[in-house]
């Protein structure tokens, strides 16, 4: 009879390569008369007692947690080279309007939605508003055994979403005691500080038929800002990227790049002057720090900075947002007898982040739409009367511009008087699971489910305004009949009586800081955002031996799961209007549910044969019921070759489906203000003949850009203000991908020298298509003015006439839609090795995990051209991580290395500007981390110190695409924080 444990989830005799430190070889080997006892690989449902899988599974264990000293599990997974950037962490998020902090985790580079991350082989609850990516802050790290991942297609087996592969996050199990882990840690910089606590108990029940564990931990990691770092501390733009012109190293950056967008404002009329070609001359000034008038010049007069009227924004971002964790965790099994035990396990999360970036930017365009036009003066009571606000330079030399027969000026202001831009959110997450499982026959296991788990934020943002207040409160007369009572009939009030009633205050507008306390509070519009994503499960598994064959029993699984989910995102009104002046974000709220049924078979084909020690065949299916997309197969099949005990072969064939998650079917158009954009029309001159100028010049605002210009001309204004809406697609499809994995293990046990050797090695494929994708806007740009495919014209609006700072012509709006658009492709060879052996009186092992990526692509269309991105900023070619550890007596010292391999910036971006694939090369880096251990009684210190090296991030600097706003670099890839310590404390008993 099989022992009475509760299955659990390993990698086996095959000892495949950690992301870190060793994996023990669980199943390698047995104490003589011990009996077996079957197991699930994760990839597949059968329990068997061989733990060999026909897909790579690579493993990070507990120790490998502990020796990084990382507060959040993803920082670790990271290193690893099978994972791309994420798409949300807390070096790339601070601009986020919602999720900022989450940490979430890619597979290949395919995206966060393709990678499917459970825990104990259930599905966790999303982390973020209308997706499907689980935020690893709500798993308390210490409380984790090891994680699971399987790379390549695994929907046949766990559904939707594994179209890259899993993550499967083993929890704890049967600990019996008390380990407690403290830790403090701080950059070389004085920043980013870390505290971590973390409690983990455990008790069996006298009986010994029950065990319980709970996990208390917390952690709190601060700010790093962008005026703390010298790359980062001022605003730059590449002077490859600009539009200048100017044949520059596209590294190279206009330093400063100030926004022109300043707090003492600038302020442009037209006073009737013509220029050379008979176009109205736009006059504008700014204040001095003493509130003089003088002509802005944003950067200085020479470009320095010496003079300069521009803001700079870099003082007020953030590079790594503050995050502050509370987790509880929970799991316990109860044996009712020897053939069934009752099972939960509970986790909840209190997550609390907080942006900051620089006040907001202003434009007289976003309050008087369309023109931006400013009235110096009303009609009130059929007389003309002016703002006593409005300088005389304005109000004595102005023209009315719009026909109303009144004076009137545009403005930019940085509204630094009411309060810098941010948020703070607070987010909980709970999961609870629950369940029995346990033995039918000697060969006949069941394993039945619940789940249900929730994620849900409350956000409230500063630095807003109310547009329409601030309409009322630019509309200002002099109170000349005393309308407020306060004695004075020469100060200002609100035109409008309503708004006056409301509360209105006349805003100063004219200088830095001139609007008084009552008007910011009038101004002031705080924003709000409220999100909840649930998921229900349900699910069984019965699995089990129905025959045998010459080589062995047939293994079989089956079963049925149901899921639904849902998702709802709700923002203030004013936020869901644009009515604050920022992106205008509407609610969006869907769910979907979806019933499936599933079978899987290994077959044991051959066995004790000349060079087949045996030969194993793996297969299964899964067909889904959506109540979105109707209905899903997946499927898959392998081989595992055991030729003798040194070699193995194995090979891997699968087709997985996704889904669309919620915010691709249901997303109301929510504004996004891209950037890194090229407008196909710069410098194109009237005399142009060619496809692309011709589109261009039937604009009529590019027209009228090139007859005032000589050529279609691109202020600094221009490029950072191109909007967008995203909108989702309710008739959207399942996408689907195929896998294939082909590779090798090599373990020469009977080889003395080498028998503590383990190598591995795979080629892997994955291709997607129709894939849930949107084309891009510089592709939909360049398709439409090209002539190749003008259907995408129509996601595009210009500007018909200058509005505030902004020219004739230029890049207004770019709308993007999801549809199954395109297809996706990554290929590569994973390489692994790893040697351990006794040294010196201790212990040293290695571990070595390389992967080389041969090809990557996406196609915005399916007719469209391979747009490859391998070897580009975010996707190297060559990535390696490589860990060292070395035990003796009390002292223990691991060592790791992150190698992340030259790379280019985007080769249409490149070939966009004019430049070489060279121009655009970025340099390998590596990244050192060390930690040193020494162990006394039942406690353990430890010494840490990431990037041991100063490993400085490469310059992508704003105006490059990969850059990371206010990082100045890509910091989803590379360490924009530098030198970071940490010392702490473990005690167990």
């Amino acid at each position: 009879m099989l022992l009475k444990k509760p299955k659990i989830s390993v990698v086996g005799a095959a000892v495949y390569l950690s992301l870190g430190a060793f994996a023990a070889p669980a199943f390698a080997q047995q104490a003589a008369g011990q009996q077996l006892e079957r197991v699930e690989v994760t990839g597949s449902r059968i329990l068997s007692m061989n733990a060999e899988s026909a897909a790579p599974i690579q493993v990070m264990t507990s120790a490998d947690i502990a020796a990084s000293g990382v507060a959040n599990v993803q920082e670790l997974l990271l290193k690893s080279p099978v994972f791309g950037t994420p798409g949300i962490s807390r070096n790339n998020s601070n601009f986020s309007t919602s999720s900022a902090g989450v940490s979430t985790i890619d597979l290949r580079n395919l995206g966060s939605n393709r990678t499917l991350v459970l825990v104990n082989g259930r599905r966790y609850v999303t982390g973020v508003p209308g997706d499907s990516s689980v935020d690893l802050n709500s798993i308390p790290a210490d409380f984790i055994e090891r994680v699971e991942v399987m790379t390549g297609g695994a929907s046949s087996t766990y559904g939707s979403d594994a179209v890259a592969g899993v993550v499967n996050i083993i929890l704890k199990r049967n600990f019996e005691g008390m380990k407690l882990d403290a830790q403090m840690g701080r950059s070389e910089k004085g920043d980013d500080d870390k505290k971590k606590f973390s409690a983990t108990f455990g008790m069996n029940s006298g009986n010994g038929r029950g065990n319980l564990m709970f996990n208390l931990s917390g952690s709190q990691q601060g700010a790093v800002y962008s005026r703390d770092r010298d790359f980062a501390a001022i605003d730059q733009y590449s002077l490859g990227a600009g539009f200048t012109g100017e044949a520059a190293d596209i590294f190279t950056a206009q330093k400063p790049f100030y926004s022109s967008f300043a707090p003492q404002g600038t302020f442009t009329y037209q006073d009737g002057t013509l220029n050379s070609k008979g176009a109205l001359v736009n006059k504008s000034f700014t204040y001095d720090a003493n509130g003089k008038q003088i002509p802005s010049s944003t950067n200085g007069p020479n470009g320095d900075g010496v003079g300069a009227t521009g803001f700079n924004r870099s003082a007020y971002r953030t590079i790594a947002v503050p995050t502050d964790r509370l987790m509880l965790a929970s799991k316990g099994e109860f044996h009712l007898n020897d053939q069934h035990t009752v099972f939960f396990e509970g986790n909840y999360a209190s997550t609390k982040t907080q942006t900051r970036l620089e006040p907001y930017p202003l434009s007289s365009a976003d309050i008087f739409k369309p023109t931006g036009f400013v009235p110096a003066e009303f009609m009130v009571g059929g007389v003309k009367t002016r703002n006593p606000l409005v300088p005389d330079t304005i109000y004595n030399n102005a023209i009315d511009r719009d026909g109303d027969g009144l004076k009137d000026y545009n403005f930019t202001r940085r509204m630094s008087d009411i309060d810098v831009r941010g948020s703070k959110a607070e987010r909980d997450t709970l999961r609870i699971a629950g369940g029995v499982k346990g033995e039918l026959t000697s060969t006949w296991s069941y394993d039945t489910y619940l789940a249900y788990g929730f994620t849900k934020e409350g956000q409230t943002g500063t630095g807003q305004v109310n547009v329409l207040n601030f309409r009322n409160a630019l509309q200002a007369i002099q109170d000349v009949n005393d309308v407020n009572n306060n004695g004075s009939k020469t100060d200002a009030i609100c035109m409008d009586a309503i708004a006056r009633a409301q509360g209105c205050v006349p805003a100063n507008v004219f200088g830095a800081n001139t609007l008084d306390a009552a008007a910011a509070k009038y101004l002031h519009a705080p924003s709000s955002l409220n999100t909840k994503m649930t998921q229900a499960l349900a699910g069984f598994t019965i699995t089990g031996e129905p025959f045998s064959l010459p080589a062995g029993p047939v293994g079989i699984a089956f079963g049925g799961e149901y899921r639904k989910e849902t998702s709802s995102t709700e923002f203030d009104a004013l936020t869901q209007t644009g009515l604050n002046a920022g992106n205008a974000l509407p609610n969006t709220k869907g769910d979907f549910n979806v019933k499936e049924a599933f079978i899987e078979t290994r077959l044991p084909l051959l066995k004790n044969l000349p060079l087949v020690k045996s030969l194993d065949a793996t297969a299964a299916v899964r067909y889904g019921k959506y109540s979105s997309v109707g209905g899903t197969t997946s499927w898959n099949g392998g081989l595992d070759w055991a030729a003798n005990s040194t070699v193995r072969l194995r090979a891997n064939y699968a087709v997985s489906t996704r889904a669309p998650n919620i915010g691709e079917l249901y997303q109301a158009p929510a504004q996004t203000f891209p950037t890194g954009l090229v407008d196909p029309c710069k410098d194109v001159k009237a005399t142009d003949t060619t496809t692309l100028a011709k589109n261009c010049l039937a604009d009529a605002g590019v027209a009228a850009n090139v007859a005032a210009n000589g050529k279609f001309t691109l202020n600094q204004s221009d490029l950072q203000g191109v909007s967008g809406f995203n909108s989702g697609n309710p008739n959207l499809k399942a996408e689907q991908g195929s896998s294939a994995t082909l590779g090798f293990v090599i373990t020469p046990k009977t080889v003395p020298a080498l028998r503590d050797v383990t190598f591995t090695a795979d080629y892997y494929r994955i291709k997607i298509k129709d894939a849930i994708n949107t084309p891009g806007r510089q592709y939909a740009l360049d398709k439409c003015y090209s002539g190749e495919d003008t259907s995408f014209c129509q996601y595009i609006t210009r500007r018909a006439t200058p509005l505030g700072s902004n020219s004739a012509g230029s890049l207004q709006y770019i709308n993007e839609t999801s549809a199954n658009t395109g297809g996706d492709l990554v290929e590569g060879v994973d390489v692994t090795a790893s040697y351990a052996t006794k040294l010196a009186g201790g212990a040293f092992n290695s571990r070595l995990a390389y992967t080389r990526l041969l090809k990557s692509y996406n196609q915005p269309t399916p007719d469209a051209d391979q747009n490859r991105f391998d070897g580009e900023v975010g996707a190297p070619t060559n990535r390696w991580l490589l860990n060292l550890g070395y035990n003796i007596g009390a002292w223990g010292v691991t060592a790791t290395t992150t190698y992340i391999g030259e790379s280019y910036l985007d080769d249409q971006f490149m070939n966009s500007n004019g430049w070489t694939k060279a121009d655009g090369k970025i340099s390998s880096r590596t990244y050192l981390d060390l930690q040193g251990t020494y162990s006394f009684g039942k406690a353990q210190i430890y010494l840490g110190v990431d990037n041991a090296l100063a490993t400085k991030a490469p310059p992508i600097i704003s105006g490059l695409p990969g850059n990371t706003t206010g990082a100045e670099t890509n910091a989803s890839m590379y360490d924009p924080i530098g030198r970071r310590y940490y010392v702490g404390i473990r005690y167990s008993m």
